[in-house]
Parts: structure tokens; sequence; C-alpha cells
């Protein structure tokens, strides 16, 4: 039989039906993976033709036996729930792990992507946590060396995991919309440090034009990733007087912020606006947001098979692809039908 598709161990995943997380724990028999989940896992690999990738004692001479994760910031959550992933996977993988954090500074990332001969010497291959590059930065990475694999990134040369940030907002949007709100604001990013900012405000636009509606300029503001982002975004609209019914953040700590400003000027949630984010951060359970529910810890997890795949090389190099997860609406107290 000729395969078409590469094997993945999304592909594993979707078969046994448990998340990628536990099927890369079961692949390499880890502790805390039920016997059930265990032969689920093995069962989907088996029919699949999946291994998983070889310990340290296979890999190539001359390794370094490190590899480097790069993020922005190592004190966001969604990169520090994705950097513990994927560190495990390296771990358990035989590879030392190095967090290089920007910290939003373009000295540091001058520093970290103007001298990949050095970086070269301390690490074989790099893990992107959704790093904005330029294209000078994308050629010197291709002429590295370095295995490089990505998480939350568009249009690389290299495996990349991530969602359809576009579809989303879309289901976040259509979701406002299937509530019978039809004045919607949308909380969009304006850092050029996140990638997702267009796509998700392509999902918004999409989701309204499918319903012969437009986006009202006076319902949008540039909101950063950030609950005081969302706080002074939602108070800019409140002041200026524009009350739509429901409100559509980018990001879930956007949507805290709008949570806040709404109460502090005397505006109830979902009675008099309704509010929804993207993310499922940890504490939109705790506050009842409504929001689109992305796998972070899945998406570390399966960047770094990819990329321990590549370090390995034992077959031919397959071409590189991106990957894209499931996410899922979940409607919680924040959201509710207009009245």
């Amino acid at each position: 039989m000729v395969r078409t598709h590469r094997v993945t161990i999304q592909d594993v995943a979707v078969l046994s039906g448990l998340s990628i997380c536990t099927v890369s724990r079961a692949l390499r028999n880890l502790p805390n993976v039920s016997e059930k989940a265990q032969r689920q896992v093995a069962e989907a690999a088996n029919k699949l033709g999946y291994k998983a990738s070889a310990a340290a004692s296979r890999l190539a001479g001359g390794s370094t036996g490190s590899v480097a994760i790069i993020a922005p910031t190592a004190t966001a959550w969604f990169f520090a729930q994705a950097v513990e992933a994927a560190e495990e996977v390296f771990g358990d993988s035989g590879y030392d792990t190095v967090l290089i954090s920007l910290r939003n500074k373009a000295s540091v990332r001058k520093q970290v992507f103007g001298d990949l001969e050095r970086l070269a010497q301390r690490v074989d291959g790099l893990l992107l946590l959704n790093v904005d590059l330029d294209p000078q930065e994308v050629e010197a990475l291709e002429a590295s060396g370095l295995a490089v694999a990505s998480v939350g990134m568009r249009n690389v040369p290299w495996d990349n995991v991530g969602i359809d940030d576009e579809h989303a907002a879309w289901q976040a949007t259509q979701h406002l919309l299937g509530l019978g709100h039809w004045d919607l604001a949308v909380l969009s990013s304006n850092e050029h440090s996140v990638v997702t900012e267009t796509p998700r405000f392509r999902g918004f636009r999409r989701a309204l034009d499918e319903h012969h509606l437009t986006v009202h300029p006076d319902l949008v503001v540039a909101a950063g990733p950030s609950i005081d982002d969302g706080r002074r975004a939602m108070t800019e609209l409140i002041t200026r007087g524009a009350r739509p019914t429901a409100v559509f953040a980018h990001c879930d700590e956007a949507a805290f912020g709008a949570l806040m400003a709404l109460r502090e000027h005397g505006l109830s949630v979902p009675k008099n606006v309704s509010v929804i984010g993207i993310d499922d951060h940890p504490m939109s359970w705790f506050l009842g947001l409504s929001t689109v529910a992305q796998p972070v810890a899945d998406q570390g997890a399966f960047a770094a098979n990819l990329l321990c795949e590549r370090l390995l090389n034992t077959d031919p190099p397959n071409q590189p692809s991106n990957h894209l997860l499931d996410t899922k609406l979940i409607e919680r107290k924040t959201t509710r039908h207009k009245r």
C-alpha cells in the first residue's frame, strides 16, 4: 500500500479518542496512564503503523543532545502550558531543554536570531512558540542547519502545529449571532508580536458577512492580550457611548478586562451585555466565561514529537506540514439570548 499521508501522533490520538499528551505518555510507557488508555493507544498505533520517536541512545554522533524552546515570554499561561508539555516529550526522548524567553524585547530577539551559529553549538533543534519572524530571520533559520518546529505560526517552511484561528473566531461570533445579538463589538488584537491578530478578526468579519451584517467601525476597539488592555478597550467603548448587546474579545484575558470594565460601569453580564473570548484560559471556568477552547498542551506535545522525529531522522525526511487541532465552543455564564 502506498501512503499518501504522513502518520503522526495526532492520527493516533484521533483514532484512540484520547488527547495527544496522553498518547505521547502511553507510547513511552510513562506512569499516570490507565491500562485502558494504554491498550487504546497501542491498538491505534499498531493499526496506523506509527512508532514513537526513539530515545537518546539512537541519537546521531556529534549531537549536543539538547533542544531550545523559544517563546516571546515565559510567564504567560499559554507558553507555560505549551513549554511544560514539550519539555516532557523532549525529556522522555533523551533531550535536555534550554528555555529562551525573548521577554518581548528587540535586543534579546536580535541576540538570539542574530547569532544562530552560536546557538547551533549548544542545541540540535528549536521549538518556536508563537514567534513572529521576519523573512530574514526565517531565511537565517533555514540556513542554520538546525531542525525547527513551531506552535501557532503561519506560512513557515518547517512543521507547525496550531489551531484555525479564523474558525475559532467564527465559532465565537456565530455563537453570539445565534443568541440573537446583532450589535456586536470586537476587542481586536493590536499586538504585532501576537501571530493570531489577522485571522481572528477575519473570522469575526466572516461570521457577520454570512448574516449580511457589516463590521461597525465604532464597535471595533484595539486591545492587547492582557486584562488591563481589555479593561481599557471596554471602557473606551462605554465612554464613547457605544452600547453593543454582545462583545467578542480576541482572547480570554482581554475578555476578563472587559468583564471588569462592564461591572465598574454598572452593567451586568450577561443581562446587559454578553461576552465571549477565545483560549479557555485556566481562569475562564472560575469566572464563568464563555469561550472557544484550544488544546494548548497538545499543541506543545505534538510539535515536540514532530521535532524529535526530525532530529532522529531514521527515515527519509517528510515534507514539512501544518497541523491544525480542533477548537471547541464552551458556553458558560457570560452569554445568553438577547432579550
